[in-house]
């Protein structure tokens, strides 16, 4: 089972940036699509950005042009780079890993991180 862990959180300004990693215990070469998730306080898990085994990246429209998602398979790991940072990004960010290609098919995964808390300031 693959293991995910996410770190780059913390305290920043409005108009600020981090960079969010997400590592997994194992190679990402042939995971499907791996993603980010933010759950704001009181509020439900959203979708931010999914980045696909064929390298196509799709992005929530509340991120598009502030936030670049990008996985280095070399490094098994994905990123998440957050820019031009609002109060409203604030949130627990996870990292989603759905299935797994294998010699007979699509494993499934569902693998999750515990999240790294994102606060951004006004």
């Amino acid at each position: 089972q693959v293991q995910l862990m996410e770190s780059g959180g913390g305290l920043v300004q409005a108009g600020g940036s981090l960079r969010l990693s997400c590592v997994a215990s194992g190679s990402i070469t042939e995971i499907d699509v791996l993603s980010w998730y933010r759950r704001a306080p009181g509020k439900q898990r959203e979708l931010v950005a999914r980045c696909h085994i064929d390298r196509t990246i799709t992005y929530a429209d509340f991120v598009k042009g502030r936030f670049i998602a990008f996985r280095d398979n070399t490094k098994n790991t994905v990123y998440l780079q957050m820019n031009s940072l609002k109060p409203e990004d604030t949130a627990v960010y996870y990292c989603n890993a759905d299935q797994q290609r294998h010699p007979l098919g699509w494993r499934l995964l569902d693998a999750w991180g515990q999240g790294t808390l994102v606060t951004v300031s006004s």
